[in-house]
């Protein structure tokens, strides 16, 4: 059984951030670490997306998510940023996320810090086929979370 936690690198958006505490729950994260800008409970805007999940996942918030992730990795935690990027290998090909991990999810319009991104085990992304290519960070983490939970056993595309 993997034990997931998520960091949230700046995220602007109050809804945003109950949302994901609203799937952390459903989907049974270990943690949720609030990073810079990212809003903190309680804040009703939080609430009302979250819908108490505040109260059932764990959370902490620091100023140096850097730090954060280094313990993280240095307790055997591997670290993945989920991230549109030259190097991102598509969700379906991880097959490593066994035991303990972090996933990172970046703010709304510049995405992960680049100083995260260089510690990361790996940085791994949604295939998508659409035109945009962009799906809203709520909507991301909980496909992610999703996944690393249930459908890891999915088939790979061929």
């Amino acid at each position: 059984m993997i034990s997931i936690t998520i960091a949230l690198d700046n995220i602007r958006s109050h809804h945003n951030v109950g949302a994901i505490f609203r799937s952390a729950d459903a989907f049974g994260i270990k943690e949720v670490i609030l990073g810079g800008i990212t809003p903190r409970p309680p804040h009703r805007d939080i609430q009302k997306s979250a819908l108490g999940a505040t109260e059932s996942v764990p959370w902490s918030y620091t100023d140096h998510l850097v730090d954060r992730l280094l313990h993280l990795k240095s307790k055997g935690f591997k670290i993945f940023a989920v991230e549109q990027a030259q190097s991102s290998i598509p969700l379906n090909s991880v097959r490593e996320a066994i035991g303990d991990c972090c996933l990172i999810f970046g703010n709304e319009v510049n995405g992960v810090a680049p100083a995260i991104l260089e510690l990361c085990d790996h940085i791994i992304e949604i295939p998508q086929m659409g035109m945009k290519k962009s799906l809203n960070v709520s909507v991301c983490a909980g496909i992610v979370m999703f996944y690393l939970n249930h459908g890891m056993d999915l088939p790979k595309d061929s």
